[in-house]
């Protein structure tokens, strides 16, 4: 019988464990910035969907860096893309202390896509990473491993938020600079880390998920490979994406709203339930890798949550209190098995255009910058009622994986 795989190797433990913290760090960046929307809606006196232009610049950078990342990941390596990640991070990081001595949204956002730029370097390069550290039969855990830890940020990020920034009563509740001594210290922290991996001795490593499958061509040309946008399963996985995110941008930035303004929170406590969400989005996880590992197949557990959030959107529109609120935290219990499986399943069978295919894919992330300003327009008259919007999300994703088995007929389900 052939041996089972160990999860990674004893020489890449230390590397593991550098990167496996970099998903932590942008988890913690990315829901933190749900908290800047409503602290700038506060203290800038924009509106809800002028205060969308946050997720714009954190989502957006996605869709400037995502190939040139892919692309300098493929020239320089793993580690040189961790450090130009981390370096940029820190550097937007470091922006906020002028843009808040400015008091200028427009600086605030520019330093967000500094800062999103670095966590888009980082995404890209540390999934393909993360799997290249072992055999390549066990690098799904080691990538499930790592996105736990994501997970873990961001329920660290609104709690973090919540506390030093939207805190009722502290001194710098109604000003930015609780933002401004916030945003520096996770620049130190971010450079520190920099600092440290660049001690890191890291081998030549190759993605194993790479396999050149389509690298002959029988007689007949009956496997004549296909070109990367003839997979239809690709390009509908790559939609879904877009609109995946779209929702979970949507639903994350105006959370803190819905408890505030429907809810009759204080917005530090609606950032603290913020914080329980994300928890739920993490058991969610966990629950739906033992579902898809011994229960049901991926493609029809993701139909399946994406009903369970479109009922979930109707009960938080419909306003019923507190029904309406604990149906807006299991929101992110049914969201978390999205982002990975629709990546997971777009990038089958693609042989040597998965490198090529994921960067389109990471590049999807956008939809997480544009669909707010349609929320937060029904949200100025409204919060409950821009909830219906995300349905359509999610049709979409209940579609992709309904359909799956007839986009790619390789693949069992």
């Amino acid at each position: 019988m052939e041996a089972k795989p160990n999860f990674t190797e004893r020489k890449y433990i230390v590397i593991l464990l550098f990167v496996t913290s970099l998903f932590l760090l942008w988890g913690i960046a990315m829901s933190l910035g749900d908290t800047l929307n409503k602290h700038f809606q506060n203290v800038l006196h924009i509106s809800k969907a002028r205060s969308a232009y946050v997720q714009l610049s954190l989502f957006g950078a996605y869709a400037v860096m995502g190939i040139p990342a892919g692309l300098f990941m493929r020239r320089f390596g793993y580690k040189w893309g961790v450090l130009l990640g981390l370096c940029l991070y820190s550097a937007g990081a470091f922006l906020f202390v002028p843009a808040s001595n400015a008091g200028s949204f427009g600086f605030f956002r520019f330093a967000l896509f500094v800062l999103a730029c670095g966590l888009a370097t980082l995404e890209t390069v540390a999934h393909p990473f993360v799997a290249a550290l072992g055999d390549q039969r066990s690098s799904d855990q080691r990538i499930n491993f790592s996105q736990f830890f994501n997970g873990l940020g961001g329920i660290i990020g609104p709690i973090v938020g919540g506390f030093f920034i939207l805190k009722a009563g502290q001194a710098h509740s109604n000003d930015l600079i609780a933002v401004r001594n916030l945003y520096f210290v996770i620049g130190v922290a971010i450079a520190l880390v920099a600092v440290l991996f660049s001690f890191i001795r890291v081998p030549v490593l190759k993605d194993p998920h790479v396999v050149a499958i389509d690298s002959y061509a029988v007689a007949g040309g009956e496997h004549v490979p296909k070109k990367l946008f003839q997979h239809k399963h690709f390009v509908f996985a790559a939609i879904a994406q877009l609109f995946n995110v779209a929702a979970q941008g949507g639903t994350w930035a105006y959370f803190i709203n819905y408890g505030h303004d429907i809810m009759g929170l204080s917005s530090e406590k609606a950032g603290y339930f913020f914080g329980l969400s994300m928890l739920m989005m993490v058991l969610g996880r966990l629950v739906g890798t033992l579902l898809m590992r011994y229960v049901i197949a991926p493609n029809k557990l993701l139909w399946i949550f994406a009903a369970c959030n479109i009922l979930m959107c109707l009960i938080v529109a419909q306003n019923f209190g507190t029904v309406s609120f604990i149906a807006l935290i299991m929101i992110n219990f049914f969201f978390s098995i999205m982002f990975p499986t629709i990546f997971s399943l777009g990038l089958k069978d693609l042989g040597k255009s998965t490198e090529q295919a994921s960067s389109f894919i990471v590049m999807g992330v956008v939809g997480g910058g544009l669909f707010p300003f349609l929320m937060g327009w029904v949200a100025d008259h409204n919060v409950a009622t821009a909830y219906y919007l995300p349905i359509i999300c999610y049709a979409v994703i209940f579609l992709f994986g309904f359909m799956y088995p007839r986009l790619n007929p390789k693949t069992i389900s």
